[in-house]
């Protein structure tokens, strides 16, 4: 798809503008007393639009902004913020972040990031390209039904949809603190996509796709969404149950995703110092078989979450979080790990950009090896305690026989204990989901409880 952006490009103005007043709230909290101080400023654009069955449902333009005010009294900690730039609002906000600080407790964890780890070199990652549709509604209205029309074209069975959608937006973003740090961000997002249901009465299947990008030129072309979006649904037309039994379970990449996350939640710092999680005191032990690794890399190129900076200006980097099977290091903001008695690992609102090395080939090839199983598409249900590491979510996809799907699946359970899940992974496929900041292929796990028939 091809990238139009605005015009006119007047995004480090408007970074300058909010690098000015985050300079002047820090001086505001100085003059209030505060001993450390943070200001985050953003402002944020888009455009969203959706449609049904060749008509347009929604139009909606959006245009927000915040800032958010924190200080630290000694050990003492109190936050406000405002979406109203006027100078008696922002005045306001600091007084209210000071006077919770003064009735707040100490916390012996709280404070700035240490001084020495702010980030230095600040970069960008090639994540700002607006797209022109964001002030042209009637273009963004076409493209959405492009990828409708494509999808309803491609099967007679697709009786119905539930609609297709485009968003686009843009952010932009100073944080600043009292170390003398100031770090400006600004990136763009794209989304299109479609689901259809196919089939009618109680035969009904609903699947879809979609596409996100930060350029718009990296977009699927509106006609492959659609159509794949109609495959999909039509795919599940007819399904089956299956025997309660134990069998290898292949999880899609888009799926194999959620383990990932079960993962990161498991090892950060928040669950950890709460006693919250099936990996306490893991660090340093082998969770993974011994060819599996976790690479963080907070510099890709059109990263979905490329930064020079965490959320406490402290300077990101490349590093292991799994190498060799074995757990490197926890996820950590500098609170988290000040409970923890450890150190920061530059991960203060979230992971930047995680890659989960392959030890195979595609989905196909993955599949092959299995040669019987279930490979799981769909997800459902919250059935997941991260204090035991129990598992067990609904979930839909095909059984797979000598390598190929022989029949459509769902209406059934697949359960474990995450821990074991991990230990079992057997295979992780080159076919890298890339709509995400989490890249991995589809995990094939050895063995799971699948609880379907009897």
């Amino acid at each position: 798809m091809s990238q139009i952006t605005t015009s006119t490009d007047d995004s480090q103005a408007r970074l300058d503008a909010l690098s000015e007043l985050s300079q002047r709230l820090l001086d505001r909290c100085r003059t209030s007393g505060a001993s450390q101080a943070e200001v985050s400023c953003n402002e944020e654009s888009g455009l969203t639009v959706g449609v049904r069955m060749g008509e347009v449902e929604t139009v909606e333009a959006s245009r927000d902004r915040s800032v958010a005010v924190t200080v630290y009294f000694g050990k003492r900690k109190g936050s406000a913020s405002t979406a109203d730039l006027r100078e008696e609002s922002l005045q306001a906000t600091v007084e209210q972040a000071c006077a919770i600080a003064r009735h707040t407790e100490d916390d012996e964890a709280a404070g700035l990031a240490d001084r020495e780890l702010m980030a230095s070199d600040i970069r960008e990652f090639d994540g700002w390209h607006p797209w022109a549709v964001e002030h042209e509604p009637q273009r963004a209205i076409d493209l959405a039904l492009a990828v409708e029309q494509a999808g309803r074209d491609f099967d007679a069975r697709i009786d119905n949809s539930d609609g297709a959608s485009l968003g686009t937006g843009t952010s932009l973003g100073v944080y600043a603190n009292s170390h003398g740090f100031i770090g400006r961000e600004r990136s763009s997002q794209h989304s299109l996509g479609c689901a259809f249901i196919a089939g009618k009465g109680d035969a009904m299947q609903r699947d879809g796709w979609y596409s996100i990008a930060l350029a718009a030129e990296d977009l699927e072309d509106p006609a492959a969404i659609g159509k794949r979006a109609a495959e999909r649904a039509v795919s599940r037309l007819a399904p089956r149950q299956l025997a309660t039994g134990s069998y290898p379970v292949l999880f899609s990449a888009e799926m194999a995703r959620s383990l990932v996350g079960h993962l990161l939640g498991a090892v950060s710092g928040g669950a950890l110092y709460r006693r919250a999680s099936f990996l306490l005191d893991s660090a340093g032990t082998q969770l993974f078989p011994d060819w599996f690794a976790i690479q963080e890399r907070p510099f890709m190129p059109r990263g979905f979450r490329s930064a020079s900076f965490d959320a406490e200006g402290v300077a990101t980097r490349e590093s292991a979080l799994v190498e060799g099977g074995v757990l490197q290091r926890y996820i950590l903001g500098s609170y988290s790990a000040r409970r923890l008695g450890l150190r920061t690992t530059g991960n203060a609102g979230g992971v930047h950009n995680l890659e989960v090395a392959a030890n195979a080939g595609g989905l196909d090839d993955v599949l092959r090896g299995m040669g019987r199983g279930l490979l799981v598409t769909e997800l459902m249900g919250q059935g997941v305690n991260s204090i035991t590491g129990d598992y067990s979510r609904g979930a839909a996809g095909f059984w797979i026989e000598d390598g190929e799907a022989a029949y459509p699946v769902d209406g059934i359970t697949v359960a474990g204990n995450l821990r074991d899940m991990f230990h079992a992974i057997e295979a992780v496929g080159s076919d890298v989901d890339a709509r995400s900041h989490v890249r991995t292929g589809s995990i094939l796990v050895g063995a799971m409880t699948v609880a379907g028939e009897g």
